[in-house]
Order: C-alpha cells, then sequence, then structure tokens
C-alpha cells in the first residue's frame, strides 16, 4: 500500500508540473499586471475618474509604483483646488467688504438737479 502511494503522489506531481511548465519545460513570462485605464491627463479629475480607477493587485498586494503615482495625482489635484478656493473666497471677502464699507448715494451729473414729483 505505501509503494502504491507514492507512486500516485510521485504521478500527482509529474502531472502538475507538465501542466504548470507546459511546452518546453520551463514558465511562460507573465503578462505585466498595470492599470490599463489610466488616470486622464489632459483635464482634472471627476468623482466617476476615481470611481473607475482599478488598480492591479501584485503577490503581495497592490502595487505600491500605480497606488503612489495615483495618489500623487490626486494629493496635487486636491492641493490647486484648495488655493483655488482659498483664492475666491478671499476674493469674495474683499468684494463683500468693499460693497459693506462704501455709503451708498445717488450720483448726480453736474448739469442734473434734483427733481421733485411735479416735474418742476
Amino acid at each position: 500500500m505505501f509503494w502504491f502511494m507514492l507512486i500516485a503522489l510521485v504521478a500527482v506531481v509529474a502531472a502538475v508540473a507538465m501542466a504548470v511548465l507546459g511546452d518546453g519545460g520551463t514558465l511562460r513570462d507573465s503578462e505585466p499586471d498595470r492599470i490599463d485605464d489610466r488616470l486622464p491627463a489632459d483635464r482634472p479629475l471627476i468623482r466617476s475618474d476615481i470611481d473607475a480607477v482599478r488598480l492591479p493587485i501584485a503577490v503581495r498586494g497592490y502595487r505600491m509604483l500605480d497606488v503612489d503615482e495615483v495618489l500623487d495625482r490626486l494629493g496635487a489635484e486636491l492641493a490647486e483646488r484648495d488655493a483655488r478656493i482659498a483664492d475666491l473666497e478671499a476674493v469674495l471677502a474683499g468684494a463683500r467688504a468693499g460693497a459693506v464699507g462704501a455709503p451708498v448715494t445717488p450720483s448726480l451729473d453736474k448739469d442734473e438737479s434734483p427733481r421733485d414729483d411735479t416735474g418742476e
């Protein structure tokens, strides 16, 4: 019984090795697992771009290079948007302060005089 089990084990190992190695006895080159649909470089990112990103999985998780690339791009665009928002808020605050501090008086041309309701 021992010899039968040993021969069966060797046959199974040989079958698995032949299936993995294929023809020629060498392993086939693996295709690189990269992001097929990169983030668009010609426009700012939108929510659907982020939702559509699928990072490739490596042997021990995600490929660090791809994850770093996506995170760097997102970080740069968020910083740019934050700076733009801060600039616009500063302009808006200045416009509001100018509108509140300016007295509201009707302007009269030199040739015009104030009219009363009788038209005189």
